[in-house]
């Protein structure tokens, strides 16, 4: 199977790496508008053809498959001629700059019987295998929170705000964890220089159950922070991102709860029980991504990652930026 990607920048490297090292497939180009790129592409890959022609590469019937790694602005144009040349197409996140670019791709690729796929890396981590595992088995009980800070002195994007930037990661795996579809978003923000978009953002996903999500978004912080909270009635989970081996640990704490009517106060007792710290899947996430893109493509089935969830996953960063510019009105979903 030949693939070609678009785009070697920041990502490009790692994508032609790990699909170079799928069986069966082979990078057969790598297309990008900068010459030096396409100069690291030939003295580290010199089997693999080099092209600055997007277009001329997509029309390539040798072409089976493209990966799309470029800024969010090009993903709909670039995915939507390649879903018509009859190219199935796998694109970095998040998935395109608004629902509507979203919901055509995934009309075309339906129509066309195509794989659209979008590389929300984290959901083939160990971390969050390991989380959907704990609630599957309903070892955490009832989840009733999610709780993700993602924070740091990042670099500030000059076409998206911060929830775009770095939020698409926290939401594709709450949306991979939680069978419950969201029901609305309240969204603030603010901007701290004098482009208008927003360098710091709070985003709140409200379900029709007691459950709840919440994101912390800067690219101000004095400290890089990467955690997660998932909380259950049973146990809690807190995985830490930057943790270099012990990225997730489970706790046996919980709270059990009566009402004194008489006195109209609530009776609350606290348990705190063991740690656990499980033993995690180490093998590379972007190798278990590309590897299910290709094995769908071969095989048949739904990716992990599919275009249905990176669709979501658009609807709720559209609705958000919607919220913050009426500030913080709750959005419907």
């Amino acid at each position: 199977m030949n693939v070609a990607i678009i785009g070697y920048g920041y990502w490009g490297p790692n994508l032609v790496r790990n699909f170079a090292g799928v069986e069966n497939c082979k990078v057969k180009y790598v297309i990008d508008f900068r010459e030096e790129r396409l100069a690291l592409v030939k003295r580290t890959y010199p089997g693999i053809l080099t092209s600055s022609d997007a277009e001329a590469v997509i029309a390539d019937p040798e072409v089976d498959a493209l990966i799309i790694a470029t800024p969010v602005f090009a993903h709909y144009s670039l995915a939507k001629k390649a879903l018509e040349q009859g190219k199935h197409v796998l694109i970095e996140k998040p998935m395109t700059a608004t629902v509507k670019e979203a919901e055509e791709l995934v009309r075309i690729a339906t129509t066309k019987k195509l794989l659209l796929m979008v590389d929300h890396t984290f959901l083939y981590t160990g971390a969050i295998k390991k989380m959907k595992e704990l609630i599957d088995t309903n070892t955490l009980g009832a989840i009733q929170y999610f709780d993700s800070t993602r924070i740091n002195l990042g670099l500030f994007q000059p076409d998206v705000n911060v929830l775009w930037d770095l939020a698409p990661h926290d939401i594709s795996m709450l949306l991979y964890l939680i069978n419950e579809k969201p029901f609305s978003v309240n969204a603030t923000g603010v901007s701290h220089t004098n482009n208008g978009i927003e360098n710091i953002a709070y985003l709140t996903v409200n379900y029709k159950s007691n459950f709840i999500a919440h994101f912390s978004c800067s690219w101000t912080s004095p400290v890089k922070l990467r955690t997660m909270l998932l909380g259950g009635d049973k146990k809690m989970v807190v995985f830490n991102d930057l943790e270099p081996s012990e990225k997730i640990r489970i706790y046996d704490t919980g709270y059990n709860y009566k009402s004194d009517e008489d006195k109209k106060r609530l009776l609350v007792d606290y348990r705190t029980g063991d740690v656990h710290i499980p033993k995690l899947e180490m093998k590379e996430a972007l190798s278990g991504m590309a590897n299910d893109f290709v094995a769908c493509i071969r095989n048949g089935g739904e990716p992990v990652s599919n275009a249905n969830l990176g669709l979501e996953v658009i609807r709720i960063l559209e609705a958000a930026q919607q919220s913050i510019k009426s500030g913080g009105k709750e959005i419907i979903l």
